[in-house]
């Protein structure tokens, strides 16, 4: 397989699962076990990095009018809903930023040659979607309470396997927020720390194009971008119809078979 036909799979599959409740992290370890090693632009840093980066411009581009306000409310420098809305997305940042600078090695060797955790960690997010309830026809919006409560069910989505999407989502309902308002602050809140992982990446020198990866990086970028735009909206619209428990099933059969595979492949 040529390494740009390798990367716009790697693209579209983080482009689809981003967004949609079955875990990005847990679907590109699975990828990269099931494409092998060929090349090495599946496990490069600067290859998931930028992928990554392909989603956030997709969250850019779906949200642009509110992040515009956001922006534009804070070089006001008033307390109005969109300073207080940014003020509740640092807070949800908070617990995944400490959780993934204090414990980002022990990550690393929990998941390192085996996609067995992907698995488990699968049929984890299954049982959480199964049971998340459908929400309620209110227009209660995040408060800060809610927000740090969220934040600490993105910092648990950090195991790969586990959708950060499902948890956030899941959870937001959970504290009765309103379906649509809790797909955005979920979508929201992530963009963050997407890119401030990239600026650190680009601060370290860790995130490198050598000339040879820049059509594969190109082809990732892009792909991930474009499936990213039509998941995000497709999610949003399927939070809408309290229609989370048919990827409960996806997620128990994937997890499932990723059980199997690591055990007799």
């Amino acid at each position: 397989m040529s390494d740009i036909l390798r990367a716009i799979i790697l693209g579209i599959v983080q482009g689809l699962t981003e967004f949609l409740p079955v875990s990005s992290s847990g679907h590109l370890e699975i990828m990269n076990e099931l494409l092998g090693s060929g090349t090495t632009i599946d496990s490069d840093l600067t290859m998931v990095v930028l992928v990554h980066l392909g989603t956030a411009f997709s969250i850019l581009y779906v949200f642009r009018q509110d992040i515009w306000d956001i922006i534009t409310g804070l070089l006001r420098f008033q307390w109005d809903e969109s300073s207080q809305l940014a003020a509740k997305i640092i807070l949800s940042m908070l617990p995944a930023m400490v959780i993934g600078l204090l414990f980002e090695e022990q990550l690393e060797a929990l998941f390192s040659g085996t996609i067995m955790w992907v698995g488990i960690f699968l049929c984890f997010t299954a049982l959480v979607l199964y049971l998340t309830p459908s929400g309620v026809n209110s227009e209660k919006s995040v408060n800060y309470k809610d927000a740090g409560l969220i934040g600490i069910a993105q910092a648990v989505a950090i195991l790969p396997g586990v959708s950060r999407s499902g948890m956030t989502i899941a959870s937001a309902l959970a504290l009765g927020v309103n379906k649509a308002k809790a797909a955005r602050f979920s979508f929201l809140m992530v963009l963050p720390i997407i890119i401030g992982k990239v600026i650190l990446d680009v601060a370290s020198g860790d995130l490198v194009i050598a000339s040879s990866n820049v059509g594969p990086i190109m082809a990732a970028l892009i792909s991930s971008f474009l499936v990213g735009v039509w998941a995000c909206k497709w999610m949003i619209a399927l939070v809408r119809k309290s229609q989370l428990k048919y990827f409960a099933y996806y997620c128990a059969i994937v997890g499932i078979l990723t059980i199997i595979y690591a055990i007799y492949g």
